[in-house]
């Protein structure tokens, strides 16, 4: 019987240079998407998984992300002495009870595999997820998380999430080859970071959900650095692979890559459509500045 994922890692030490000047003092990770930072729709993808650990691998600037998780005895004081309860019970609301948060900082920008290594001593000997806010994935139904650690559950092995990718797009990812490509849950075979399209083994590209199976601590220790000078979490699972298997997970919802401006502005655009709020008007004005349809 495969061990529960109780911890989720979120590397958000990136400096989020595509971003400036937005970014310049305040992290990419706190960008709102309508009303809620990108951090926070990766939580609560976590939060509704059953993980009840949250840990941040931060860097300088980064401090807004652990007062956004803490309580604001001041704010919530003058909420209440207003009245607006409704808003009061959302930023109450933003860290349910029982979930905790752990803060590790990077000391230094050595890539995403040296980000999850840095989280060993929290994780230990448990398997766990591994979450990349500028990968937001909206679902209406199970989360993706939540489909990947039900997909844990079958194999007990590493889980990573995928999608298909266009041929031109391939040097962006990590791409897999996998045992048979049309199933939603497959075995991999092999696992390249970045290659150019005619190197490409398949169109499946690796997005940023994980859930990992501890062994990948001591790959990532024996990972030398690969791409761009970094210690690369694609390298340390191409590793992982000669000792356990790995799956690839096609998940059910829809990605966008907030890492860009224009996956940003995608994002923006479709969750400020499905807002309960403020839905109805967007749709309105989006009409009524280029027509119904």
């Amino acid at each position: 019987m495969s061990v529960a994922v109780r911890k989720a890692v979120f590397p958000v030490a990136g400096l989020g240079t595509r971003f400036l000047p937005a970014t310049k003092a305040s992290p990419k990770e706190m960008l709102p998407v309508v009303d809620k930072p990108l951090i926070q729709y990766a939580v609560e993808e976590a939060v509704a998984a059953g993980i009840t650990e949250l840990i941040f691998i931060t860097g300088r600037t980064k401090r807004s992300i652990e007062d956004h998780f803490d309580r604001s005895v001041e704010l919530e004081t003058e909420l209440d002495a207003r009245g607006k309860r409704a808003i009061l019970d959302e930023v109450r609301g933003i860290l349910p009870p029982g979930v905790t948060c752990v803060y590790i900082r990077q000391a230094e920008p050595l890539g995403l595999g040296h980000a999850v290594l840095c989280a060993r001593p929290a994780v230990g000997g448990e398997p766990f997820a591994v979450l990349l806010p500028d990968d937001l994935i909206d679902n209406d139904g199970m989360g993706c998380v939540a489909q990947m650690i039900v997909a844990h559950r079958r194999t007990g092995r590493s889980i990573l999430a995928v999608v298909a990718v266009a041929a031109d797009a391939t040097e962006k990812y990590g791409i897999v080859s996998a045992v048979d490509t049309t199933e939603a849950l497959t075995r991999i075979t092999a696992i390249i970071e970045k290659p150019e399209p005619a190197a490409a083994p398949s169109n499946l590209g690796v997005v940023g959900r994980y859930v990992l199976t501890p062994s990948i601590f001591d790959h990532l220790e024996r990972t030398e650095r690969g791409a761009g000078g970094e210690i690369q979490l694609t390298d340390g699972i191409a590793s992982l692979l000669g000792e356990e298997d790995v799956y690839a997970y096609a998940f059910e919802g829809t990605r966008f890559d907030c890492g860009s401006k224009a996956g940003f502005l995608r994002a923006t655009v479709e969750l400020a459509l499905k807002h309960p709020r403020v839905g109805a008007d967007f749709r309105g004005y989006l009409a009524a500045k280029f027509g119904p349809g």
